[in-house]
This record gives C-alpha cells, structure tokens and sequence, in this order.
C-alpha cells in the first residue's frame, strides 16, 4: 500500500548557511478508477482512502446514489507486466440493476491533482443531474460567527498538512459547527471525493445539514460535488470560479469565499446566513 508521506533529502540554505538534511514530502502516486473492469479516469492523488475516493468520484459521476448500488470496491491484482499489485488500480464493480454510465462519451481520463474537472470534454458534461436536490428543510441559518471559526478547527485536524506542509483539506461540519469529518489529498477535488464516498459507506448521503470547507480555492467542480452529495453550503477560504458561483446560484447552494477570520464574501445562498447591516 502506497504511503501518506515519503522522505526525501533536501539541501538547506539559510542566511547563507548550507545544511543538509531529510524531508518530510506528501506522497503522489496515480489511481486508475475502473468501472465494471473499463478504466474510467486517473487522478493523481495520495494514497489511502482509495475506496472512498473512487465511490465519492463515482457519486459525483452521478453514478452511485446509496451503499446499496456497489457490489465491491477492489484494488486490482495483476497493474503491472510482471503481474504485482501495485495498489493503484481500484475496480468497482455495481449492484444489479444499476446502470453504468455511457463509456462512449469524449472525455480525458486523466485528472491532475489541481483541477479534475479537465478530464471533461465539456462543461456541459458535469452538469449531472443530482441525485440529491438540495433540501434542508427548515434552511440551515449560521452565522458569520460559526463560519469563521471553522478554518482554525479545520486547520487544527489537519495532521498529514504539518509535517508535509503540502496537502489539501477538505472537512465536513455540522450546522452547529461540529467537525464529523475530514479528509487530505494533494488534490482538493480528491480530498471531497474520499469524504463524499465515506458518506456514502456510512449511509450519510444526501449530506442536507452540512457545510463544506475546503483550503484553497472553490472551483466549479468542488461545487459540483457538494450539490452531488446534497451539500448546502460550500465554504473556501480562498476564491471561487465565476463557473462555481453560477453553478451554486442556479442550484440554490450557498457559497462563500475568502473566510478569513471574521471576514468572507458570500457569493450566492445568502439567505442562510443571518447577516446585519444594510445592503445585504
């Protein structure tokens, strides 16, 4: 099984006083996703979790809806020439009756660990239609308060990101602020996907009462995947696409940049949080 992390040796220089000594690096290997036995995509991605990477990827696909759609998850024997398993390759295989997706659709298999949403041939492709419409009902309502403090309790969980410094975060809240889960990869997309398919392991789906914080920036496919997983409310603590707000607008999710500290900009939804002031 690949490793979280790896040891790499460095070459120091500080104030012009050469050292050196090992690193600490975040590991990247590829994951093949194959469907049925088809290869379906490869993202780029740090190893463990790999399950619930390919079930939340799959969930995203708007493939899987419910534990009760996999048949199996499994790392394939027999990657390589000379037959080893190199814990790489996973095949999910589906429950009966289930469909699979049209494999004679144009799209690049390939995903790289910044940006899945690449491997599309077009936007047009992602814009699946959700399992889970949006529907927290009564609507969450948070304050800027609660938001705020996320980030610190995100970054406090992030165990693999200090002693690498190279990894992203995704974390699930409660309305209330709870952490109940969190998830690292070198890439953001990765680290939804391994909470989403843990989610759905769990029976957790659709996740209608929850919020979504990522590190990093919030793209229109990490908004995709929490409308996917019936998520609310999208928060970055850095910026959105223009594609990630017209996605969240049209699909009623709350989505909110640069949370900060006590400041955030609240791109669509803001009628979930309880705001003061005028010109809101």
């Amino acid at each position: 099984m690949g490793r979280v992390t790896e040891r790499r040796r460095v070459t120091r220089v500080r104030a012009g006083v050469v050292s050196a000594r090992p690193d600490t690096l975040v590991a990247e290997e590829p994951l093949e996703i194959r469907l049925a036995g088809k290869p379906l995509a490869i993202t780029m991605r740090t190893p463990g979790d790999d399950f619930a990477l390919a079930a939340g990827f799959l969930v995203s696909e708007g493939v899987l809806a419910s534990a009760d759609d996999v048949r199996s998850i499994v790392y394939c024997a027999g990657a390589t020439d000379d037959g080893s398993n190199t814990y790489n390759v996973v095949d999910v295989r589906l429950a009966e009756g289930v469909a699979l997706p049209d494999f004679t659709l144009e799209r690049n298999v390939y995903t790289s660990s910044s940006c899945g949403l690449c491997g599309k041939a077009s936007l047009d492709a992602v814009r699946t239609q959700t399992h889970f419409p949006l529907a927290d009902t009564p609507p969450l309502r948070l304050t800027p308060a609660l938001l705020s403090a996320l980030p610190d309790r995100l970054r406090a969980a992030q165990r693999v990101f200090d002693r690498t410094g190279g990894l992203h975060a995704a974390a699930l809240f409660s309305e209330s602020g709870e952490l109940l889960d969190i998830r690292e990869d070198v890439g953001r997309h990765n680290a939804v996907d391994k909470l989403v398919g843990r989610a759905l392991t769990d029976a957790r789906l659709p996740l209608s009462r929850t919020i979504l914080l990522v590190s990093g920036r919030a793209s229109f496919e990490l908004a995709q995947k929490a409308v996917m997983a019936g998520i609310p409310v999208l928060a970055a603590v850095s910026a959105p696409s223009s594609l990630a707000v017209d996605l969240a607008t049209e699909t009623g999710m709350t989505l909110v940049g640069f949370l900060r500290g006590e400041s955030m900009n609240v791109y669509a939804g803001e009628e979930r949080l309880v705001l003061k002031g005028a010109g809101v």
